[in-house]
């Protein structure tokens, strides 16, 4: 376990003591394709500028917007849902609706293909998938904050709440949903869907079913963070693709691997035993309870 939990602060790895990374850090500056210029995770006044953590020897990308880097996500995305030499252009955050105007929620990024009328053609819905956090991230930035220079090596072992990754709760409580609210809409009208994620949280989920890309509803685009030893930096890199049907891949994520109903009913056995031996039932006659 490392002994700290950083692996990049606005855009660059913590040790990075380079001009542009001070100036980065000094301005508070996204450096990958934010909405404004600044970092705007979790305050637009005190950004939590952490876009990844250490986690088994490597960084696991913990901010959504850390997936823009060059754009490649939408570029990957492009490839699957339109033939090649198409015209197409990406929207960011599109509401969604139910059938009865409810929203669904917003789709991170809908890329649209065109004619040269610029009349739209076919769309497809590309979510981006970060990791949550378990702990608290907050103190050991603000703490490296104060002077990375010299606090680069901090050591937060034995710290209430390390923060480290927690690949349970983004996949049932943000993944499996949007597959399920928005990623059934667009399924009923037919409509492909992309999925970006990190390399290590997907190898958390269940195995998925593959199938060909030519007969693929969902596509999984898989990154890793590759250190440049020349620009000591992350990188953003493909690492595969998995191909799946939407309904398979639905039901693999969304259902849990039941255990044995025999230590379930075990468990159920041992509660019971306590609850006899510590409240035991009061027992009246039926005229005593008319």
């Amino acid at each position: 376990m490392a002994k700290q939990p950083l692996a990049e602060v606005f855009g660059f790895p913590i040790d990075n003591q380079s001009e542009e990374a001070q100036r980065y850090r000094n301005l508070k500056i996204c450096p990958f394709n934010n909405y404004v210029p600044n970092c705007t995770k979790d305050k637009a006044n005190a950004p939590l500028g952490v876009c990844s953590v250490l986690h088994n020897g490597g960084a696991v990308i913990t901010c959504p917007v850390r997936f823009r880097e060059q754009w490649i996500i939408v570029e990957d995305a492009a490839g699957f849902f339109f033939p090649p030499k198409t015209k197409w252009t990406s929207i960011s955050e599109v509401r969604l609706k139910d059938v009865v105007g409810k929203s669904a929620g917003n789709i991170d990024i809908v890329l649209v293909s065109y004619d040269d009328d610029g009349q739209l053609l076919d769309f497809g819905a590309l979510e981006v998938q970060a990791v949550y956090i378990s702990g608290n991230v907050r103190d050991p930035f603000d703490f490296y904050m104060e002077d990375p220079e010299a606090n680069v090596n901090l050591d937060w072992t034995g710290k209430p709440k390390f923060p480290k990754p927690d690949f349970l709760s983004s996949s049932r409580k943000r993944l499996a949903p949007q597959l399920l609210f928005k990623g059934g809409i667009l399924h009923s009208w037919d409509k492909k869907i992309a999925v970006a994620l990190d390399r290590a949280f997907f190898e958390t989920l269940p195995t998925l079913q593959e199938t060909k890309k030519s007969e693929a509803e969902v596509a999984w685009f898989v990154y890793e963070m590759q250190h440049n030893t020349k620009t000591d930096r992350f990188a953003l890199t493909r690492y595969k693709t998995v191909y799946t049907k939407f309904n398979e891949s639905l039901v693999q994520i969304t259902v849990a691997k039941p255990g044995k109903v025999e230590d379930f009913v075990a468990l159920l056995q041992s509660k019971l035993d306590h609850k006899r031996i510590s409240t035991p039932p009061t027992n009246l006659r039926l005229d005593q309870m008319l």
